[in-house]
């Protein structure tokens, strides 16, 4: 079953759940009749299969699983009373806002016997999976340097403001939860501290923080540099962000034409040596649709998702320092939990 049917989770129902044979949708809840009403419409769903009521539609189609697609004040409730129910979960990021409330999802997953796996999709595409593997192989020495830039330009519309304008952390919370996610999958390790800075230019549209750069202390001599804007003038970049790797014996960098991952590239310029580009893992579903059939995988052979709320609990601790920092404008520890995690 699926809870939560603003815009975003339609676009899941509409889009991504229908190609996933693995997965079975039997229920749609959502407290707003007017939302229902347009699924119905634009998905062309059974009356019979939206509901008001969680508790309803669990009684009525004994659902396995359920995806959370509310709005993060919803996560939390949401995600408790579904584990409560047997139920495994697939939740939005980031699935709870800040690392107390992550941790107690996590332990009652784990009491459960229950997975609980959050989409992270920026993960699910081929050129971080080949980044990862190029820092791992270690082919061009020690890793000591990361720039990445995001930059995007995002005002009111003719229908006014976008939810994520009024929210408190448009930036380091809504969208730069990917960027840190990645950054602990690619260079495989968890940060131990970070000092950041995030403001609001008067003139936008947003009423929380819009623009941050950040300095990460990744450990061994590793640091990353991240800038994001969500009111930037300059070129946009893809929703991943541009990177640069610097390290011992060459530089990598992840480019991208057109914002399109069929663009992506990751090239390689030894010290000394001309560039070239690395292939790109194949992957059959990627995005939204990779995490999908990672849950429904990780279900089916009994074991931990790559995404787990467990593993993910080092990328909130690493949203939770962004904030906690920039608000004290001082550098802060990464939270230990994280860095006792396996990446």
């Amino acid at each position: 079953m699926q809870v939560g049917l603003g815009p975003h989770g339609r676009n899941w129902a509409r889009r991504v759940v229908p190609d996933l044979k693995q997965v079975d949708l039997v229920a749609y809840v959502d407290s707003s009749p007017n939302a229902l009403d347009v699924l119905r419409e634009e998905a062309k769903v059974p009356a019979e299969r939206c509901f008001e009521s969680m508790k309803e539609a669990i009684a009525e189609t004994r659902p396995d699983a359920m995806l959370v697609t509310t709005a993060l004040a919803g996560h939390v409730p949401v995600v408790h009373a579904a584990l409560e129910a047997g139920l495994h979960v697939l939740v939005e990021k980031p699935f709870a806002p800040n690392l107390g409330a992550a941790q107690e999802l996590v332990d009652q997953a784990s009491a459960e016997g229950l997975v609980l796996m959050v989409s992270q999709n920026y993960r699910f595409f081929p050129a971080p999976r080949a980044l990862a593997s190029l820092v791992l192989e270690g082919s061009l020495g020690r890793l000591f340097q990361v720039s990445i830039d995001f930059r995007r330009y995002s005002t009111a519309g003719p229908n006014g403001r976008g939810r994520h304008h009024t929210e408190e952390q448009p930036l380091l919370v809504d969208m730069s939860i990917h960027h840190f996610d990645l950054m602990r999958m690619i260079l495989g390790r968890e940060p131990q501290r970070m000092y950041c800075e995030a403001w609001n230019p008067e003139w936008t549209s947003f009423s929380g923080p819009s623009v941050a750069v950040a300095s990460i202390d990744f450990g061994g001599g590793a640091f990353v540099s991240y800038r994001g804007s969500w009111v930037s003038a300059g070129p946009i970049t893809p929703w991943a962000g541009e990177w640069r790797l610097e390290f011992e014996h060459g530089e990598v960098q992840w480019t991208n034409k057109d914002d399109d991952v069929a663009n992506d590239r990751v090239v390689v310029t030894p010290r000394g040596g001309g560039p070239r580009s690395v292939p790109l893992p194949p992957i059959e579903w990627t995005g939204p649709w990779g995490t999908l059939e990672e849950f429904a995988d990780s279900i089916d052979e009994g074991r931990e998702s790559e995404t787990s709320g467990r593993n993910n609990l080092g990328t909130i601790a690493m949203m939770d320092a962004a904030v906690e920092s920039a608000g004290r404008r001082e550098p802060v520890g990464v939270a230990a939990a994280s860095r006792t995690l396996a990446v």
